[in-house]
């Protein structure tokens, strides 16, 4: 029998980094030919829920496809913050009113996920995108753990979207042709799942946020493929992963000033407004359900990964690990549950 895999290879994590550290100096050239910001087709009867939308990211994938006419629904924790958003939106937009409503949800919680789906599937309408952008980064904090006993990048960044796209599925199908785009992180090309500890608790990795982050972003594209994977065609639903690109967002506010500031100068780094570009691309360019369909003929396809220039790209290669993939998911080869585990439970 096989030894498992403990860890990438020195030639694996120095591949890795290195193409971590060319996209960060180099992702503003191959970038060059987008606009900024992406320009949107219009947007009427379009319905989509974008989680973490009161900063960074979220905010402005939010607010962009809410002026090019879609419904949005702002998923976030902080709901004030969000209805303030909407109010400064609404007052410097000179369009049609900005269709926008916001619901509680809370990643650290599998309960508000829950409620968060069930909410939603009780309406008559259909959804036809769900963006899971919300991800922590906890840049030099101690490993911490929701109280459903998770590790929190794990819960956060995998499981909780994990359980809210599978929840929402009866929406999605109801909005067929629709997608579940799930904003993802270059820095799963350093990351490894050890499906027998992805609580990191067993002492055999020494844990550290980096450690944390990135084997969460590296679980939540194992994860898409394998939901992509399994979801039919007839139901009409795609699953792709987007990459950012290296971003100015409010990860580094736990570091100190000096650092902070240091992060906000780097010149490489895109703004929130370039850094949405590859999310709302996956979520409204019309030739996304001709890839998706491409990848899912395949033996053994991962997801669509969309990169940050707005281009179709390859995950790692750990990524495209079937085994390790499937015990993402919950199962042994062959087993055709329709569950997914995290840290040694299913669900």
């Amino acid at each position: 029998m096989a030894k498992k895999k403990e860890g990438l290879g020195w030639i694996e994590w120095l591949r890795g980094w290195m193409y971590v550290i060319y996209e960060m100096l180099f992702q503003r050239i191959m970038a060059s030919h987008l606009q900024n910001p992406l320009e949107l087709p219009p947007l009427t009867d379009f319905t989509c829920v974008v989680t973490g939308s009161t900063s960074g990211i979220g905010k402005e994938i939010a607010r962009q496809l809410a002026e090019a006419g879609a419904h949005v629904v702002m998923a976030v924790r902080n709901p004030k913050a969000a209805h303030e958003l909407i109010n400064q939106w609404s007052a410097s937009w000179h369009g049609l009113p900005l269709n926008i409503e916001v619901m509680e949800l809370d990643l650290l919680s599998l309960d508000s996920v829950v409620s968060f789906a069930n909410a939603w599937n009780a309406r008559p309408g259909p959804l036809h995108v769900l963006i899971n952008n919300a991800g922590i980064f906890s840049i030099g904090e101690p490993q911490k753990f929701s109280k459903d006993g998770y590790e929190a990048h794990m819960q956060v960044n995998h499981l909780a979207p994990a359980l809210l796209s599978v929840l929402l599925l009866p929406s999605l199908i109801k909005g067929s042709p629709s997608r579940i785009i799930n904003v993802n992180s270059v820095m799963h090309y350093v990351g490894f799942v050890d499906t027998e500890d992805m609580n990191a608790v067993n002492g055999k990795r020494k844990y550290s946020s980096l450690l944390g982050y990135t084997s969460s972003k590296l679980a939540q594209v194992m994860f898409s493929s394998v939901l992509h994977k399994r979801l039919p065609v007839e139901a009409g639903v795609n699953v792709v992963c987007a990459s950012p690109g290296i971003v100015h967002t409010n990860v580094a506010r736990d570091l100190p000033r000096i650092v902070q500031v240091g992060y906000h100068l780097i010149p490489y780094f895109f703004s929130p407004q370039e850094g949405s570009r590859s999310a709302l691309f996956s979520a409204t360019d019309p030739q996304i359900p001709e890839y998706c369909e491409l990848l899912k003929a395949d033996e053994w396809p991962v997801c669509a990964f969309i990169s940050q220039d707005c281009r179709p790209t390859n995950p790692s290669e750990e990524a495209h690990s079937v085994e390790t993939s499937l015990e993402v998911w919950g199962e042994d080869i062959g087993d055709d549950r329709p569950s997914f585990r995290c840290c040694g439970e299913t669900h």
